[in-house]
C-alpha cells in the first residue's frame, strides 16, 4: 500500500493536518476552485476570500493559461477573462500571500499547466510558491514519467505534488501514478473535459473503493459535481468534494463584479453544509 510521500519545508503538513481533522469529524471535506483573477486582480481576490471565509476546506487556485486543453468551456473562459484583465504568475503568487494575512490554515493548491511554471522558471517558482504559502500544485499536463522535472523539486520545497487518476487509468499505471503523489489524489469521475456531466454516484464509489486497495492517501473526487444534491452524494464515501464549474459559472453568470462574489459565497456555503451533513 502506498502512502504519502514525505516532505519537508516550511509548508509542510497544512493539507495532510487538513485531512486528518476530516477524518477525526468523520466527514468529507470541500475543495474548491477558482481561476486566479477571473474576471480582474481585485474581483479574484475577493472571491478567494469568500471561498475561505464560507466553509471550503481546500481551496484550489487556477493558473491562468491560454490553451487549457483539459477544461470545459466555463474553466476556460474564465481563465480567458483572467488573462484578458492582465492576470499572470507573479499576480497569482500575490493573491496567496494576500489570503495567507487572513488564512493561515486552509490548505491552498495551484492548479494548471506546465508552460507558465516552465517560462517563470523551476526553481525561481517553487522558492516564491512556498513563500507565498502554496500548499500543493495540480500540473496537468505533467505525467509521472517527467516527476523529476516538477513534482520531486516542488516536494523539496514542502509542496505537495496531488496527481490525477481516472477511470481509465488501470491497475498497471496506477502505482506510478501513486508513487509521488503526496496531500491527496484527485479522482475525475468522468472522461472528457471539466464540467461534463458525472457519472452514477454508485459506478465512482466502486471505482474509488478500487483505488483504495493500493493507497491510503486521501481521494477527492471531481468532475461534474454542481450542486449541493450531487455533493452530499459523493461525500458519502469520497474523503472529499471537488466544484469547479459551477463556482466559475458564478462569475460569468453575475451582473456586476460583486454580485459573482455574493454567488461564490453563497454556492459555497451550501455546499459546505451539504457535504458536513452527507454522513
Amino acid at each position: 500500500m502506498t502512502s504519502t510521500t514525505p516532505i519537508q519545508g516550511n509548508n509542510q503538513g497544512r493539507i495532510s493536518r487538513r485531512f486528518a481533522e476530516l477524518k477525526q469529524q468523520n466527514r468529507a471535506g470541500l475543495v474548491t476552485f477558482i481561476s486566479a483573477g477571473d474576471p480582474d486582480y481585485d474581483t479574484g481576490l475577493n472571491n478567494l476570500i469568500a471561498l475561505s471565509e464560507s466553509g471550503a476546506d481546500v481551496i484550489e487556485l487556477g493558473m491562468p493559461f491560454t490553451d487549457p486543453m483539459a477544461d470545459g468551456a466555463s474553466i476556460q473562459k474564465s481563465s480567458l477573462r483572467a488573462l484578458t484583465a492582465g492576470q499572470n504568475m507573479q499576480k497569482t503568487l500575490q493573491m496567496v500571500r494576500e489570503l495567507r494575512k487572513k488564512d493561515q490554515d486552509t490548505p491552498l493548491v495551484l492548479m494548471g499547466y506546465y508552460n507558465p511554471i516552465y517560462c517563470m522558471g523551476v526553481d525561481t517558482f517553487l522558492a516564491q510558491a512556498a513563500e507565498a504559502g502554496v500548499d500543493g500544485l495540480i500540473v496537468v499536463d505533467l505525467p509521472p514519467e517527467h516527476d523529476d522535472e516538477l513534482c520531486v523539486p516542488a516536494q523539496k520545497h514542502g509542496i505537495n505534488f496531488i496527481r490525477l487518476a481516472t477511470p481509465t487509468t488501470d491497475a498497471k499505471r496506477l502505482p506510478m501514478v501513486l508513487e509521488n503523489t503526496s496531500g491527496f489524489l484527485y479522482y475525475v469521475s468522468s472522461t472528457g473535459v471539466t464540467g461534463a456531466a458525472a457519472p452514477t454516484p454508485e459506478k465512482v464509489e466502486g471505482e474509488v473503493s478500487a483505488i483504495r486497495a493500493h493507497t491510503d492517501i486521501p481521494i477527492a473526487v471531481g468532475f461534474g459535481i454542481r450542486t449541493p444534491e450531487q455533493a452530499e452524494r459523493i461525500a458519502k464515501f469520497a474523503d472529499a468534494v471537488v466544484v469547479g464549474s459551477a463556482l466559475t459559472d458564478c462569475v460569468e453568470n453575475a451582473a456586476t463584479p460583486a454580485a459573482g462574489t455574493d454567488a461564490i459565497a453563497e454556492l459555497t456555503r451550501s455546499l459546505a453544509k451539504a457535504v458536513r451533513e452527507a454522513r
